[in-house]
C-alpha cells in the first residue's frame, strides 16, 4: 500500500523502473500504477524472487510455487525488460517467453585502486577498533605511525608497504543460504597448515565484511578456530570505507553460488572496478564475469581455493606474480562504469520503447 500510495501522489512519469527481486509485490502495484497514468514499465531482472524464497522454503513449497507464476504472469506484462546474464536471458525467453536484453552490472565510480596513503589512514582507523589492522610490532622512532600493512615516517610524512606485511584478503556477504563461508574456513586452515609446515607464504588477515541472518553462526565457528597465522576480522564498515577497503585489498573471495543459478555477484563487479583479483566459487554463468586465468581464478571446493591461495601468495608480495599479473589485466581492461553504461546501453533502449 505503501508503494502505490508513494506512485500516486507524485508526478507520473513516462517510465516506471523497477529492479526484480524484490518483485513481490512490487511488479503489480508498478503495472497497475503504470496503466493509470501512461507510463512505461520497465523491469531489470537481477534474480528471481521466487528461487531465492526456495532457498528457505524449498522449492516446491505452495507459496514458493505462487511466487514463480507471480512474477512470471505480471512479468510478461512490461514494455522493457534487462537483465544481468546471456543465462538469464535465455531463461526468460525459453520458459517465461520475455524478451529481455542482457545489460551487464558496473560498478560505480567510486570504486577503483585506494592511493597508499588513503590506505594508511583506512588500516589506522580501523585498527582502533578490529586489532587484526593493527601494527604487530612498534616502529623504532616513536613519532612514526604504523599499521599491520603500512607505516607513515614522521619527517618525510611518505607512506610505505610494511616489507614483511600479512597478505589483505576480502570477501563480502550478506551472510544468506546461497553462500557457504564452510568453504573459506577451510580452505584458511589448509593454507595456515602449509605455513606451519615451512612454505614460504605471508601470514593472513582475512576480513568478511556485511551483515545478514547466518553472521551469529559462522561469527561462533570462527571463534573455534585456533589460527595462528590468519586473522579473520568481520567488521560492519562505514558505506564509504567499503570502497576504500576493496582498493586496499590483494585478493576478494567470492563464494556466492545464485539461487537460480544466473546472475552475478555484484561484489565481484565492485571488486573488478578496484582492479582487486577474484576467487570465485564456479556456478552456471560466472564465466560471463569471471574469465579464470585472466581477471581471477574458479574454483569448486576448499581444496582448490586453498591451492589457489597457496600459488597466488607465494614469495608474496611478487611483482611478478599471477596476482599482479591479473591486477595489471584489470588494469587494462577500461571498464565502463555504470553511469557510463547506462548512457550507452540502457537509455538508447529506453528511448526506444
Amino acid at each position: 500500500m505503501y508503494l502505490l500510495w508513494k506512485l500516486m501522489w507524485r508526478e507520473p512519469g513516462d517510465y516506471i523502473f523497477l529492479q526484480n527481486p524484490p518483485g513481490l509485490p512490487s511488479i503489480a502495484v508498478c503495472w497497475f500504477v503504470g496503466c493509470l497514468c501512461g507510463s512505461k514499465l520497465v523491469i531489470d531482472w537481477h534474480n528471481y524472487g521466487y528461487s531465492i524464497m526456495g532457498l528457505v522454503h524449498g522449492p516446491s513449497h505452495p507459496l514458493v510455487l505462487l511466487a514463480k507464476w507471480y512474477e512470471r504472469f505480471f512479468g510478461r506484462l512490461s514494455h522493457l525488460n534487462l537483465c544481468v546474464t546471456n543465462a538469464m536471458r535465455e531463461d526468460l525467453a525459453e520458459n517465461w517467453r520475455i524478451s529481455a536484453v542482457t545489460v551487464y552490472d558496473k560498478p560505480a565510480s567510486f570504486f577503483k585502486e585506494t592511493p597508499l596513503d588513503l590506505q594508511h589512514w583506512l588500516f589506522m582507523k580501523l585498527g582502533g577498533t578490529y586489532s587484526p589492522f593493527r601494527a604487530r610490532s612498534e616502529p623504532e622512532d616513536p613519532a612514526t605511525e604504523r599499521s599491520a600493512f603500512t607505516e607513515r615516517d614522521a619527517g618525510s610524512g611518505l607512506v610505505t608497504r610494511l616489507r614483511e606485511r600479512p597478505a589483505l584478503l576480502i570477501s563480502s556477504t550478506s551472510w544468506t543460504e546461497d553462500e557457504d563461508f564452510s568453504i573459506l574456513l577451510a580452505a584458511l586452515e589448509k593454507f595456515e597448515q602449509l605455513i606451519l609446515d615451512g612454505h614460504k607464504l605471508p601470514s593472513l588477515v582475512c576480513v568478511i565484511t556485511g551483515k545478514g541472518p547466518l553472521r551469529e553462526y559462522y561469527s561462533r565457528l570462527i571463534q573455534q578456530k585456533c589460527f595462528q597465522r590468519v586473522q579473520v576480522c568481520t567488521p560492519w564498515l562505514e558505506a564509504e570505507d567499503y570502497p576504500l577497503l576493496l582498493g586496499s585489498a590483494d585478493l576478494g573471495v567470492c563464494l556466492h553460488t545464485s539461487s537460480s543459478g544466473l546472475d552475478l555477484p555484484m561484489k565481484v563487479v565492485d571488486m573488478f572496478g578496484c582492479c582487486l583479483p577474484v576467487c570465485a566459487v564456479n556456478f552456471k554463468c560466472l564465466h560471463e564475469l569471471v574469465k579464470h586465468e585472466e581477471n581471477g581464478l574458479v574454483f569448486e571446493d576448499s581444496e582448490e581455493l586453498a591451492a589457489q591461495l597457496q600459488m597466488l601468495f607465494s614469495n608474496f608480495p611478487d611483482p611478478a606474480g599471477k596476482l599482479n599479473q591479473f591486477r595489471k589485466n584489470l588494469r587494462e581492461s577500461e571498464q565502463l562504469r555504470w553511469d557510463e553504461s547506462w548512457v550507452q546501453t540502457v537509455l538508447p533502449l529506453v528511448m526506444d520503447t
